[in-house]
């Protein structure tokens, strides 16, 4: 949560208050955002809590969202709200998913989770399309957030938005490794008596993929009310 309130404090102190301030100091925020998402990716790869994996993985999405806000355009600003929101909806979604394999195994060590598909084939099912969100597939709202971001950033500075771009490669690849990792091979001792999702975690889930997938389909309906504004913040 706390990773969101400084996106919102960038809008609202940093673009707002200190616009010429926040422009000239745009490369070095950059910078820092780049170094960001390939450090935090990288140790994310390294992590064996399924927590701290969600919550590594997490710094390098903000850090796109922060390229994007501070990009100066309209497309990387809204890019960047529009990241901020969606990961607010696919971070809780990961949280809750950890949660449930805590609740069921009293541990959140990867090396006790294997062949999970077996015996939770629902759970699978959810936490791989929280999964491709997390990533940025199309279709889903992460993907167009980090898409406009990159474009904005790009009509900033385009070398410093190619190495931005690699969190891209490196958010795939941990998520993937994560979701592979516990879903598939030889089932694990500890799944033997294992149940699948129950009716109260099912409702916690299918919410969060509807508007996941909703702001994928329909960005207008956050975008639309942001254009005036923004155009209002950059040009005025």
């Amino acid at each position: 949560m706390l990773l969101k309130l400084a996106g919102y404090g960038f809008l609202r102190i940093c673009l707002d208050f200190l616009p010429d301030g926040s422009n000239f100091f745009t490369p070095l925020i950059f910078t820092f955002s780049i170094l960001s998402i390939i450090y935090a990716s990288f140790t994310t790869l390294r992590q064996i809590d399924l927590k701290a994996i969600v919550a590594y993985g997490s710094v390098g999405h903000i850090a796109v969202a922060t390229i994007g806000l501070f990009s100066n355009t309209i497309q990387g600003i809204e890019g960047g709200i529009l990241v901020i929101l969606a990961h607010g909806l696919v971070s809780p979604a990961l949280f809750i998913c950890v949660g449930i394999l805590y609740d069921k195994f009293h541990t959140r060590t990867i090396k006790y989770f294997r062949g999970l598909v077996i015996k939770m084939p629902i759970f699978t099912l959810f936490f791989f399309l929280f999964t491709l969100a997390n990533i940025g597939t199309p279709l889903t709202a992460n993907f167009l957030g980090e898409f406009l971001c990159l474009t904005g950033a790009f009509q900033q500075n385009p070398i410093l938005t190619f190495f931005g771009s690699l969190g891209i490669i490196l958010s795939a690849a941990y998520s993937i490794w994560l979701y592979n990792r516990i879903s598939f091979g030889a089932q694990s001792i500890y799944l033997k008596s294992i149940e699948d999702l129950n009716r109260r975690e099912f409702f916690l889930l299918l919410p969060l993929l509807f508007l996941i997938t909703l702001f994928g389909l329909f960005p207008n309906l956050i975008l639309n009310s942001l254009h005036l504004a923004i155009s209002n913040l950059l040009f005025n």
